[in-house]
Parts: structure tokens; sequence; C-alpha cells
């Protein structure tokens, strides 16, 4: 296969023979793009699925971590025996906020809600990476266009694997407000082993302060992780905020019975401030970009690596600000 291949597909109504490959430099890491999903896999086997068309809003499930361990909650993907069935939006990987324009793209309990993808999914080799762009209509009440997004998601292997995702938002024809809320926004549901307060809990959360399990509620920090042991294995997930992102460092909507929010907006609900004082306001003709890393890991990664990582990241690649 050459070292370089490029996949366009464009139609959420494809025929089930129309798919594209794209293989990554680095040895063994794939991506394979069918229908409306599309695989990443090293060696042969899976590392992550992004669902592109998904409604009311696209994600990323399953999700591997080293040795094949299952990182994330299954439901309400699938279902698996012994699982929380709350929070039925809390959908592996995704990103959404729960105030755009007033909407609530969070939860969505009146189905009003959805992000509408565009049909496209440009798949690059790279040397050492897989890298996905696609594109999505932020849509409330029928068609009212809210905002555009471009996002881009690259999937990388090694001593850990990395989702490196990048949102950038787009008003329509109207100034596209982020409301002040805690409901949001860049966010994972943890395997239920890596809860802190479950059933089957082992997990331990700190963040780049220090702060540790409930207390990592609310406050800002670099990045966090959550470590604990699935299927017999030690491994843990750590999320990364970029320093070019508004509000670094961002707040933490993280809680113990599994979830881990990056929320750059919610101040009132995080510091006690009047309401409102977090939103942020981009106008016609403007973007606000955000950058976020996944890190997954095995044993070994205390927060002197986890720093060391984040630093590495967040100094290694060109940053996008708020225009």
């Amino acid at each position: 296969m050459p070292a370089s291949r490029r996949a366009l597909v464009r139609g959420a109504g494809l025929a089930a023979a129309l798919f594209a490959l794209a293989a990554c430099a680095a040895p063994g890491i794939t991506a394979r793009l069918e229908h409306d999903v599309a695989h990443v896999t090293i060696g042969g086997a899976p590392f992550a699925s992004v669902h592109l068309a998904a409604q009311p809003r696209p994600y990323v499930f399953p999700i591997l971590g080293p040795d094949g361990v299952m990182m994330t909650r299954s439901f309400p993907m699938a279902e698996v025996a012994g699982e929380e069935r709350d929070h039925p939006h809390h959908q592996s990987l995704w990103f959404a906020h729960g105030s755009v324009n007033g909407f609530d793209f969070w939860v969505g309990k009146a189905h009003r809600e959805r992000l509408e993808w565009n049909g496209v999914c440009d798949i690059d080799n790279e040397p050492t990476r897989c890298r996905l762009r696609c594109g999505y209509r932020w849509l409330a009440d029928g068609d009212t266009l809210v905002c555009t997004e471009e996002r881009e998601l690259v999937f990388a292997g090694g001593d850990a694997r990395t989702i490196d995702v990048s949102v950038t938002l787009r008003p329509g024809s109207q100034p596209l407000v982020l409301g002040d809320t805690k409901e949001g926004t860049f966010a994972l549901r943890v395997h239920p082993a890596l809860c802190v307060e479950s059933k089957t809990a082992t997990g331990k959360l700190v963040n780049s302060e220090g702060q540790q399990n409930r207390d990592v509620w609310g406050k800002k920090a670099r990045w966090i992780d959550d470590s604990g042991t699935v299927e017999g294995k030690q491994v843990g997930v750590a999320m990364f905020d970029h320093p070019a992102n508004h509000g670094y460092p961002t707040w933490w909507h993280a809680r113990t019975y599994g979830l881990l929010a990056a929320n750059p907006f919610g101040v009132h609900d995080f510091e006690g401030k009047p309401a409102g004082t977090g939103n942020v306001t981009v106008p016609v003709g403007g973007r606000l970009t955000l950058r976020y890393r996944v890190l997954l890991h095995g044993s070994g990664w205390d927060q002197q690596r986890l720093e060391a990582a984040w630093q590495a990241w967040s100094t290694g690649q060109p940053a996008t600000p708020t225009q």
C-alpha cells in the first residue's frame, strides 16, 4: 500500500459497496470508512470507531486502550450486564454543550437539537497517525442553523494511545453564544471499573493541581486523569486542555460516577459567580476553536509523567486562537 492515500466520501446514504481505506505509515495503524462509521485499528485489532452520522450527535465508540482494554462505558450504544443506565446522553466520547444560543445540545430532552453530518469524511495518511476531517451543522427546531462545525480527529499509537480532537465552531446568521452552564462540553464516560464510586469502582481521579476524586469537580486544571483496573489490567485515561483554548486552564465537570468533561464556560456553576458570567459570544464571521487530547495509558503513569506528556503535546502543535 502506498505511504499516503486519501479517502474522500460524500453522501451519508452511500451503497454498501462504497468505502474508503486509509493506512498510516506507522506500522499497523489503519483507518477504514464504511458508510458513516470510520473504524481505526492497530495491528489489525480494533482501536476506535467514529460514528459520524449518529443522532442526535456523533460519538466515538468503542475506544480500546493498551492491550485492547475497553476504556468507556458501553451504554447506551450497547447493552452490557451490570452497567449503570444513568445519563443516556453520555455516549462514550462526544462534544456538545447545554446552552448554545439558548438550545440544549447536551441533553436535548425534547429532541429539538441535533448535529447533522455534511456527508464528508476526509482521511489522511501521515507518518505516525491517522487523521479524519468532517463537518456538521448544529440544527434546532427543524432546520434552524445555530452554527457550523469543522471537526478533526487524529488517532495514534505507541507507548500510549492518543485521540486528538479539534473543533471549530462558526456562527450561522446570528452571533453564537456559548452559555454559562456546567452541562458540557468535551466529554468522556469512562468504563464502570474506572469510576471512583460505583459497585465495581477501582478508579482514582487526579488533576494537574494534585486534587483528587470528588475534589476535582469544578476545578481548573491543565489535565485530568482517571486510572484503575479494567479486565485485570492497570489502565487509565487522561484528558488534556490546550493553552490556546478559551478559558484555559479549563474547569472540569468531572464526576466520581464516571464522567470526565472539559467545560470552559460554566463559571456560574463552578465558581458561584452571577449567572451568565461565563457566556462567550462569537460574532458572525468569527470562529471559536477548541483543542483537546485523550491519552489512553497503561500502568506507571504518575503525575510527573502525565505532566511531561501534557507539556510535550501543548508545545508541539500549532494552536488556532479564537478570532
